[in-house]
């Protein structure tokens, strides 16, 4: 695996055709419609493939299509975090040997976790690994926000660096600042509006939910922010700003993130827009939306939006 991990890094969805099955085609879809965007990698099983809902033979079955239908074109990054140790190490070594590249922890979620509390769990935990692993701050869903001295830690067990979901951009600025002189160790945000001023403080990449869907734009952006391109970043975040307000704001709770990334893609042809309990897809209405907001918008060709 190439490292540092660096780029576009799609947390894709995961397809389903109900909440025991996985929509194969349309997962064979994506895959290659985000490799056909150019991007550098996929992140699956984290917040936006709603790992969490699936029962583990479902996240074991995703694993290995995943891995198989990229065919090791990009890394592959899989999400192991779990209520549980064994949870974690279970899906952890059935992704080591589907051919993953590298895993990506988060901390235990439900029960509030210590800083203390977690770098002992890490003790515990990263020595059974058989993946490389990354870090996931996502304070939103799991209660904790890693503070630098424990993202220190990680990367003393080992870590090949971390993936920030906090959407604080000063947190974000201060872990590329506090691990400048250690290349190895990626930074890469996970709000994609924050790109261009990763970039331009030296980290990696995104971990982007939009490029599930405009993959190219994605990618076109982080080349013009690596190759500091002011007009054209300007230009590109407009349209980052347009997906905000035509796609991601349509629906009223949290769980629209997912519900409008799937709806979108399901407006294109390309998966199902099924949505694992707890949650539902989108009405009617919601998906008319969608598909007419797909058509208004500038980003992509509409004759990909289905009638």
């Amino acid at each position: 695996m190439k490292l540092p991990l660096s780029g576009i890094i799609p947390p894709i969805v995961t397809p389903l055709i109900s909440n025991t099955e996985l929509d194969v085609q349309g997962l064979k879809n994506l895959i290659n419609h985000i490799l056909d965007g150019g991007v550098h990698g996929v992140f699956i099983l984290g917040t936006t493939g709603e790992a969490t809902n699936l029962d583990y033979n479902l996240r074991k079955e995703f694993i290995n299509l995943t891995c198989g239908f990229v065919n090791k074109k990009v890394p592959v990054v899989v999400g192991i975090t779990d209520t549980c140790m064994q949870g974690s190490l279970e899906i952890a070594h059935a992704a080591k040997n589907a051919g993953a590249d590298a895993l990506v922890i988060s901390s235990p979620y439900y029960l509030p976790i210590s800083q203390n509390e977690f770098i002992y769990y890490l003790e515990e935990l990263v020595p059974r690994l058989p993946l490389p692993f990354m870090m996931y701050n996502m304070p939103g869903c799991t209660k904790m926000h890693m503070s630098l001295n424990t993202v220190r830690k990680a990367k003393e067990l080992g870590a090949i660096g971390i993936k920030d979901s906090s959407g604080n951009l000063p947190y974000l600025l201060s872990l590329i600042e506090e691990f400048k002189d250690s290349p190895e160790f990626a930074v890469i945000a996970g709000s994609e509006i924050f790109i261009p001023e990763t970039i331009k403080a030296g980290g990696h990449g995104a971990v982007a939910g939009g490029a599930n869907i405009f993959p190219s734009l994605f990618v076109e952006l982080y080349n013009a922010c690596v190759n500091y391109d002011t007009e054209k970043i300007d230009l590109l975040r407009q349209k980052l700003v347009e997906i905000e307000e035509k796609i991601y704001n349509v629906g009223a709770h949290s769980s629209k993130y997912i519900k409008t990334i799937k709806s979108a893609l399901s407006a294109m042809g390309i998966c199902n827009d099924f949505v694992a309990m707890p949650f539902h897809r989108f009405d009617a209405a919601k998906t008319n939306q969608i598909k007419q907001n797909l058509k208004e918008m500038h980003i992509m060709n509409p004759a990909y939006v289905n009638r």
